[in-house]
């Protein structure tokens, strides 16, 4: 397998944020411009996501990982299978990159550079949500590289298009997206003051996942019979 430099992986960080950050804002905005049913508009937001995550993990999964995300990184860094001093500049990379996603999805629909949020995004039920989906898609991803590696840009898509639905926040489960979110007042905003907790959550659902899914995959030790069991 080739290993590319830290300067290449991380363009492919942040290029991957900016595209996928461009298609969450984007989407929404497109959305609701076309209807004003906020379920049907959410179902154009919830497609546009997924399909555009099978597509950038498959293309820039074999340059940096493809995780697009500080949480993953966090996880995949805490787990050694990302060097720890690379860690910092993948968190930068796909920061810059998500607000590079929503500065894009604003001049492609006329929209000033930069309008932060005032959708408000708070509450236990909220912050609840984000650990939940945050956890789940650290597990789809480690039990995906474990079971079925070619499948896990289908699994991440296929996981965030169901979690937009069954989770309460509409699943964020990303800080730099959600860092990049807080900078457009449209449809998928965030209100800046929301963020901390949103973060928070994220964070902790990621560290969840890790230490349960990394006992979850290790075999336990077979039970041997005594000679008199045997008998």
């Amino acid at each position: 397998m080739v290993m590319f430099d830290l300067p290449r992986r991380l363009v492919s960080e942040g290029l991957g944020t900016a595209l996928l950050v461009a298609t969450v804002v984007g989407s929404g905005i497109m959305a609701t411009s076309l209807t004003q049913d906020v379920g049907l508009a959410l179902l154009g937001n919830t497609l546009a996501t997924g399909a555009i995550l099978v597509v950038l993990i498959t293309i820039f999964g074999p340059v940096s990982g493809a995780h697009f995300n500080p949480a993953v990184s966090l996880i995949l860094a805490m787990s050694r299978s990302l060097p720890k001093r690379d860690f910092l500049c993948y968190v930068l990379a796909q920061i810059a990159g998500g607000a590079i996603g929503t500065i894009a999805a604003h001049l492609m629909f006329d929209l000033p550079v930069i309008e932060l949020s005032t959708k408000v995004r708070t509450g236990g039920a909220q912050w609840f949500s984000e650990g939940v989906a945050t956890f789940g898609l650290v597990a789809v991803i480690l039990a995906g590289i474990r079971f079925e590696q070619k499948a896990v840009p289908w699994l991440v898509g296929l996981y965030i298009t169901a979690a937009y639905w069954f989770t309460a926040s509409t699943s964020f489960a990303n800080p730099a997206v959600a860092f990049a979110r807080s900078l457009t007042d449209t449809f998928s905003g965030i209100r800046p003051l929301d963020l901390p907790g949103f973060w928070v959550a994220e964070i902790a659902g990621a560290v969840a996942a890790l230490f349960l899914i990394t006992w979850l995959l290790q075999p336990g030790a077979s039970p041997t019979l005594s000679p008199e069991a045997k008998l």
